[in-house]
């Protein structure tokens, strides 16, 4: 399924409710000015900052500060309008930081094993593949485009309208690009012709919520340069994972699959991510706690590959 059947983007998430707290702050500010404030008390402070400040200067002033001046005093205020003005500074950073640079996330599931452990918080990229607003996630700005062996994080298209997955955001690695021909086929990948290279590591070893995971072949997939690792089924090939007939990515569309094979629902389930839906590249780890075993792992910490 393409974009079209998808469900829409926009999600109540803690961006929108961070944009919403901004807002609302605006508001209170701005309903204390027009109705509640003295007159007196208005006039003097902006004739105080006219003969300092030009019209713009206070215009971006108020737009970071809610305040017409950095020294205008709101002591004299009713305290929820003293808190939406102290407070606004904080919600803006907070939002243009997650917004346009980068954004936690947290990894709820196995399907990204042995890159990605359940309990890992990662931070996404949100500028690597362009400028996007945040909340309708549309693109201002281009720099590139996702390559084969990214790890991507991106709100799930829910073709399926599944009521537990609506708004939910995803992690999985970029297999196939637009225009791309795609088949797995007893846990072997091909794209456009090629059949992708494996060399066996070993034998997994799983710990805390990846227990189950233990006994799985560790093997290294060849993918163009980047080259990951990958967990495939104990009893492989008798026990190969989902098959994916070959098909070519629609146009504006990537095929995606978690590099633990066995256990995980990705493209050969749901079919493609659109672009629209991507909200960023994985590129490091900067925690790892295992809620489930109440587990810390300082040695997690670092990049994705």
């Amino acid at each position: 399924m393409t974009i079209e059947n998808a469900e829409a983007f926009f999600a109540w998430d803690v961006l929108t409710w961070l944009f919403v707290a901004m807002l609302l702050a605006i508001a209170i500010v701005l309903i204390d000015l027009l109705f509640f404030s003295a007159k007196s008390t208005t006039l003097t402070t902006l004739e105080a900052s006219s003969e300092k400040k030009s019209s713009i200067s206070k215009f971006f002033n108020f737009l970071i500060f809610l305040k017409f001046s950095r020294t205008e005093s709101h002591s004299h205020r009713p305290k929820i309008v003293q808190w939406s003005i102290e407070l606004f500074p904080v919600l803006l950073l907070v939002f243009v930081f997650r917004g346009f640079i980068f954004e936690p996330f947290r990894v709820p599931s196995n399907s990204m094993m042995p890159t990605l452990l359940t309990g890992d918080f990662i931070l996404v990229n949100k500028f690597d593949y362009g400028l996007r607003l945040p909340i309708i996630n549309t693109k201002i700005f281009e720099y590139s485009e996702p390559e084969r062996g990214d790890v991507i994080v991106f709100r799930y298209p829910n073709y399926g309208r599944q009521a537990d997955y609506s708004g939910t955001d995803f992690i999985k690695r970029v297999i196939a690009l637009p225009g791309d021909v795609v088949s797995y086929y007893k846990d072997r990948l091909t794209v456009n012709g090629k059949v992708i290279g494996q060399s066996k590591i070993g034998s997994y070893r799983g710990v805390d919520s990846g227990k189950g995971m233990t006994g799985y072949l560790h093997v290294r997939e060849l993918i163009d340069r980047a080259n990951h690792d990958i967990l495939l089924h104990p009893l492989y090939p008798a026990g190969y994972s989902r098959e994916y007939n070959e098909t070519t990515v629609p146009e504006g569309h990537y095929f995606v699959m978690g590099d633990n094979r066995q256990h995980s629902s990705d493209s050969r389930f749901w079919d493609y991510v659109p672009e629209e839906y991507i909200l960023g590249k994985a590129i490091g780890i900067w925690l790892h706690w295992d809620w489930n075993h109440n587990t810390m792992q300082f040695s997690r910490i670092g990049g994705v590959d």
